[in-house]
C-alpha cells in the first residue's frame, strides 16, 4: 500500500512546515542557507529559507522574517510549538552559504559565511543541536527533507545528490 505524498515547496525568505510522509523542499540555496528544524518522534520538521544573516539589514519596518536568521529561525520554531512540539525536543540541518562571488575580501561580499555564522549563532542561542550541515563551497544546492527517515538530500550544481 503506498501512501500518496506530497512535496511542500519553500520559496526564498520563506518558511514552511510538514508532517510524514510528505516532505519539504527548497532550491536556490547559494548563498542563502536553508535550515531544517525537526521533531524525530512527532515526524514533524520545519524549513526556513535565509537569505540574510540580520534584520537589521532590513530596509523597512515591515520585514519578512523569513528573509533573516535571526527571525526566521524564531518563527519556524514558534510554527512548530503552534503544532505540538516541544523547542527542547527540536533538532536542526543546514545546507548552503556558498560563496558565490570569488572577487574581493569585503565583508558585504562574503554573504554566504556570513549566513552561515548567523545560523549558527541563532541555534546555538535557542539551544537546538545541529546535527548534520553541507555548507560552504561554491555551488549552488537544492535540498529536501523527510521528517520520516530524518534524511536531508541534498543536490549540488555539477556534484550530484547525497543525503545527511
Amino acid at each position: 500500500m503506498s501512501t500518496l505524498n506530497t512535496v511542500v515547496r519553500v520559496g526564498i525568505a520563506d518558511m514552511n512546515i510538514v508532517k510524514a510522509p510528505n516532505t519539504i523542499r527548497t532550491s536556490g540555496l547559494g548563498s542563502c542557507v536553508g535550515v531544517i528544524l525537526y521533531d524525530e518522534m512527532k515526524k514533524i520538521a520545519g524549513m526556513l529559507h535565509v537569505m540574510l544573516p540580520d534584520s537589521s539589514l532590513g530596509r523597512s519596518d515591515n520585514i519578512n522574517i523569513a528573509k533573516f536568521a535571526d527571525t526566521g529561525i524564531y518563527g519556524l520554531m514558534e510554527l512548530l510549538k503552534a503544532e505540538g512540539v516541544r523547542p527542547l525536543s527540536l533538532k536542526a540541518k543546514i545546507a548552503g552559504g556558498a560563496q558565490m562571488f570569488q572577487f574581493g575580501t569585503s565583508d558585504s561580499i562574503r554573504i554566504g559565511p556570513r549566513n552561515v555564522e548567523a545560523v549558527k549563532k541563532e541555534l546555538a542561542r535557542l539551544s537546538i543541536p545541529i546535527i548534520a550541515e553541507d555548507t560552504g563551497g561554491s555551488s549552488g544546492r537544492t535540498i529536501e527533507f523527510d521528517p520520516m527517515t530524518k534524511m536531508l538530500s541534498i543536490r549540488t550544481v555539477n556534484s550530484g545528490t547525497k543525503e545527511i
